[in-house]
């Protein structure tokens, strides 16, 4: 894959896929619709894959948001239990998240009582007012309120443009009506679901849920896969909670970006590596007394063929990490 598209949904949710390289039609096979506006899409339920019993996940596109991935770059999920059912992130969209209600319709009538947000980005949080009309619980890390807040003007603005009008139309900030400050336990009904609220690492909100049943660990942002990670908090932070995570005794990781699940805790290991040389390549740079501009394009760069979407993480990685490091 080239790191811009992977075509991993349905054909008939999209006419056609932006890739890099001329314009590219999908075939069209008779009897197929072929959904044109956000509201026509969003009747389309959104792929799932029962990772574990009850647990469901979408695998969001290697990508960055743009109209013609529907802002679905997230892995999101969600959880059935006896009596209600719990999502996991709502997607870059309101229309994402009509389709993940509707793949959750076609599973079960519980209600869907939680909607957990892992932290504050777009593509986690931007289909939220899909969720108001029900009897949804929004929960998320007790920093959460006010890191939205302060990023709510230009998180609309910088994504309208990205997104297009239509498929932000509906888009809303909407902050957790429950806030996680140490640990939670959500009760779906002979399912307990394991909350912890993590200090600053991949952001300075981030959270994470474990299944105890299935000891499914969803870690929102705080591991990537396959994606080059991003970096909006503390590189020293995100590398010691790492260490944290691989120790929770999980099975298996639902990562923010990536594959839907990861053997756990080897699936740790490619993100671990990445932070422990960016971490390395910064520290020395600043010892030799090299300028911030030229350690950010050149911090990290053994590490470029491993990650996708490299170029457009790595040097914003490098800039923060340096910006943290120099002070130590």
């Amino acid at each position: 894959m080239n790191g811009l598209m992977k075509a991993d949904r349905s054909l008939t949710r999209r006419r056609f896929l932006c890739v890099a390289g001329p314009f590219v039609a999908l075939p069209w096979f008779p009897g197929t619709a072929l959904a044109e506006t956000a509201s026509e899409i969003s009747a389309i339920p959104l792929d799932v894959s029962e990772i574990a019993e009850g647990v469901f996940v979408h695998h969001g596109v290697v990508d960055l948001m743009r109209a013609s991935n529907e802002g679905g770059i997230a892995n999101i999920g969600f959880i059935v239990g006896d009596d209600a059912v719990a999502v996991i992130d709502s997607g870059g969209s309101v229309t994402e998240a009509r389709q993940m209600i509707a793949a959750i319709r076609q599973r079960t009538d519980n209600p869907i009582r939680f909607v957990v947000n892992t932290h504050m980005h777009p593509d986690h949080i931007f289909g939220n007012a899909a969720y108001v009309d029900g009897t949804a619980t929004f929960v998320g890390h007790i920093n959460l309120p006010n890191a939205l807040a302060a990023r709510r003007e230009s998180y609309l603005r910088a994504n309208l443009e990205l997104m297009g009008a239509e498929f932000m139309a509906e888009v809303s900030i909407i902050a957790p009506t429950m806030t996680v400050a140490d640990e939670a336990t959500l009760d779906l009904g002979n399912r307990q679901l394991s909350l912890r609220a993590w200090p600053t690492a991949h952001t300075n909100n981030d959270l994470t849920l474990f299944d105890e049943k299935t000891r499914t660990l969803f870690t929102g942002d705080l591991v990537f896969q396959d994606h080059c990670p991003s970096l909006d908090g503390s590189i020293l932070g995100w590398r010691d909670i790492l260490t944290n995570l691989t120790a929770t005794g999980a099975d298996r990781a639902v990562p923010g970006h990536g594959p839907s699940d990861i053997a756990w805790p080897s699936g740790a290991e490619p993100q671990i590596r990445y932070l422990d040389v960016l971490t390395s390549d910064i520290r020395q740079m600043i010892e030799d007394g090299v300028p911030l501009a030229e350690a950010s394009t050149a911090a990290g760069q053994s590490e470029k063929d491993e990650w996708q979407l490299f170029d457009e993480f790595n040097v914003r990685n490098a800039t923060a990490a340096y910006a943290e490091l120099e002070w130590e």
